[in-house]
């Protein structure tokens, strides 16, 4: 019988020590929640995400002693995600709305954003205003703000993955337009991008962006601060720069 317990105190020992080097391995990591998003959060050619969010984000990690982990999440769960602790947190353009800062521990506003229509340039001239484009079928990014302002409009639309398949659903006829961040449009659609046939028109909304953590995380505060230094010291201003979105930057 006792060597019995002493086999089970053994086997908890060794299950204890194995947790404690999974705790371990995922402190030196800051997870961060995002979807690809240009010029946010993208990946370069040799794979490595980069953008304004992410570059920000590894910036953070390391002035936190961690490495940032990027993980590609379903926008739709990303509080269920934050809650269950899959990730440290959401860093992706997140619109700062009601509910997202009633979920989460949310950082002050770091980017002005707005939500507008993108449609292809041969029909353009027929959809200046928000009601000229009721007669269209929408692709939103599901549990968006685009999907909010799709629903607040009285839009038709269908909810997709994220932004970028938004537009791809544009691009094969599937949908006749989408809403999403101007920041990604100016990034995406038109001349020189992948989607040169393809134009922004009306504006829907204007909102702005922050950083979502766990409720009562000590992380918020913390990057309050690593915003604030980022902005007086120009880091920010630089990093926004390299990917164009500088006048967006709240200061």
């Amino acid at each position: 019988m006792k060597k019995f317990i002493a086999l089970i105190l053994a086997a908890l020992m060794v299950a204890s020590f194995a947790g404690c080097k999974k705790d371990s391995k995922k402190s030196d990591k800051l997870v961060v929640g995002i979807t690809e998003f240009e010029p946010m959060d993208y990946k370069d050619k040799d794979g490595n995400w980069v953008g304004f969010d992410a570059d920000m984000a590894k910036a953070f990690a390391k002035s936190l002693g961690k490495e940032a982990e990027f993980v590609v999440i379903d926008w739709d769960n990303k509080i269920s995600e934050l809650n269950n602790g899959t990730i440290d947190c959401v860093w992706n353009g997140m619109t700062l709305t009601d509910d997202v800062k009633s979920a989460m521990s949310c950082s002050k506003a770091y980017c002005n954003n707005a939500q507008i229509v993108v449609v292809k340039k041969s029909v353009a001239d027929k959809y200046k205003t928000a009601e000229d484009c009721k007669s269209l079928s929408f692709a939103v990014e599901a549990g968006s703000a685009g999907e909010a302002v799709a629903k607040e409009k009285g839009f038709k639309y269908t909810g997709v993955q994220d932004q970028a398949t938004a537009l791809t659903e544009i691009a094969a006829g599937t949908s006749d337009a989408a809403i999403i961040d101007s920041l990604m449009a100016a990034a995406m659609v038109g001349e020189g991008t992948s989607y040169a046939d393809l134009t922004y028109t009306v504006s829907l909304s204007t909102e702005e962006y922050g950083v979502g953590f766990k409720k009562g995380s000590e992380l918020t505060e913390k990057l309050n601060a690593f915003f604030d230094e980022s902005l007086s010291n120009g880091t920010t201003e630089k990093t926004a720069e390299k990917y164009g979105v500088q006048a967006a930057i709240v200061k």
